[in-house]
């Protein structure tokens, strides 16, 4: 296990503060009593939990060009038909997985393609697991066409502990399967769009793992697009 880059600052800085609030009371409340001690239990206990937030532990990754692979850890919250209109602009499927405080933070690629549309929308922070958080929070978009023509959409959405999303995607980029392609700060929720035909091999409430959880299988024929 290692810890992501995304955190590197904040933990530092959050262990300095809790460093410095422990030689205050050091210094200032000599003898310590038991709240002292209690303090200084809770404020690395914090930090400690922080830490958890941006743990990355080693995994064996599923490689597979016929399958979708979770792009995170978390729950199946959703499977449903929708229309999309950001990107795909026609009927498809929605999968999408809620993450957990206590979920991995980074987000993959769930198969090879070309980003063909990236996009972040300023917005609002209701509990990821709404309905309507996907398309109101704040959210990073990404449009992907794959080796056999089919286009599938990826949206980050924030929650209401979620205050910055990462998305590493660059309109053109060549990507892989399980590549990381962000990170979402204090759990939210990932949606994929994916074509009508697509055989979802997952349900509702099902807990998956980034790199790891095949999602659903894709059609092997292109077709006229």
């Amino acid at each position: 296990m290692y810890i992501h880059k995304e955190g590197y600052r904040l933990l530092i800085s959050t262990f300095i503060i809790c460093l410095a609030i422990t030689a205050l009371m050091v210094i200032f409340s000599r003898p310590l009593n038991f709240f002292n001690y209690l303090l200084i239990v809770v404020l690395f206990g914090f930090w400690l939990a922080l830490t958890s937030f941006f743990r990355i532990p080693k995994r064996i990754f599923t490689e597979n060009k016929d399958l979708l692979i979770a792009p995170a850890d978390g729950t199946i919250c959703t499977i449903e038909q929708t229309f999309e209109k950001e990107y795909l602009n026609c009927e498809c499927l929605m999968v999408s997985v809620f993450m957990y405080g206590t979920d991995v933070h980074v987000n993959r690629y769930p198969i090879d393609g070309e980003i063909e549309y990236v996009k972040y929308h300023k917005g609002n922070y209701f509990v990821a697991s709404h309905p309507k958080s996907s398309i109101l929070n704040e959210r990073a978009c990404v449009g992907m066409r794959l080796a056999n023509g089919d286009r599938i959409l990826l949206r980050q959405v924030a929650g209401v502990m979620a205050r910055r999303i990462v998305c590493y995607a660059h309109k053109g980029d060549q990507v892989k399967q399980n590549q990381e392609m962000g990170f979402i700060k204090f759990g939210s929720r990932v949606d994929l769009f994916l074509p009508l035909d697509t055989e979802i091999d997952v349900e509702l409430q099902d807990v998956v793992r980034n790199g790891v959880t095949p999602i659903a299988k894709l059609r092997k024929e292109s077709q006229p697009v």
